[in-house]
């Protein structure tokens, strides 16, 4: 019988560390995420807006090129 206590309190001892590990990869899942978010603010946000608006290409269809078929009545 003092084997399964042993084996309890390993199991305990696992679960306690897996928890803690959660804990830790959330938190650094929040700390990224802040990071990321305050880092985007003032001048770099600016820059990547600026560059995303010159990227961008108005496209429009060409009046063969629907994907839906023609109304017919």
């Amino acid at each position: 019988m003092a084997m399964r206590s042993r084996t309890t309190f390993k199991k305990r001892q696992k679960e306690l560390a897996r928890q803690e590990k959660q804990r830790d990869k959330a938190a650094k899942r929040l700390q990224r995420k802040l990071d990321k978010g305050s880092s985007q603010s003032g001048d770099a946000a600016d820059e990547s807006a600026a560059d995303s608006e010159d990227a961008l290409e108005e496209v429009t269809p060409s009046a063969g090129s629907s994907n839906y078929p023609p109304d017919e009545e």
